[in-house]
């Protein structure tokens, strides 16, 4: 099982090309809007930054040890720290009013669909 459960945590916090780790994420989408879940455990929403470019929205920041855990001695690490970016892939359409909160340890950013025209 535990070979297993660090298979799965390879999978989901793989290293990218550049010197960063990519967050998993959800997309889903409703009539009105997209939403994308980012797991970002630790890390407050005002510090993420996020951007829309030629349809994918780009998340990047960086995640820190707390300042009591700085000098703590660490027996076990699998939250992963550093700098971390991560490309998505939106449905087609246009958005506005983007909204982000930390919803239950997940970063929440809410894409308004406008209207085409």
């Amino acid at each position: 099982m535990l070979t297993r459960a660090e298979q799965i945590h390879r999978e989901f916090f793989r290293p990218t090309a550049s010197p960063a780790w990519e967050p998993p994420v959800d997309v889903l989408e409703t009539a009105s809007e997209v939403l994308l879940f980012v797991a970002l455990p630790g890390v407050p929403a005002e510090r993420v930054e996020a951007a829309i470019e030629d349809g994918q929205l780009i998340i990047a920041g960086t995640r820190t040890l707390p300042n009591e855990l700085q000098t703590a001695t660490i027996h076990r690490l699998e939250l992963p720290q550093g700098r971390f970016m991560r490309r998505v892939n939106l449905p087609p359409g246009r958005y506005t009013n983007v909204r982000r909160a930390m919803v239950e340890g997940c970063l929440l950013i809410r894409l308004e669909k406008t209207e085409r025209g």
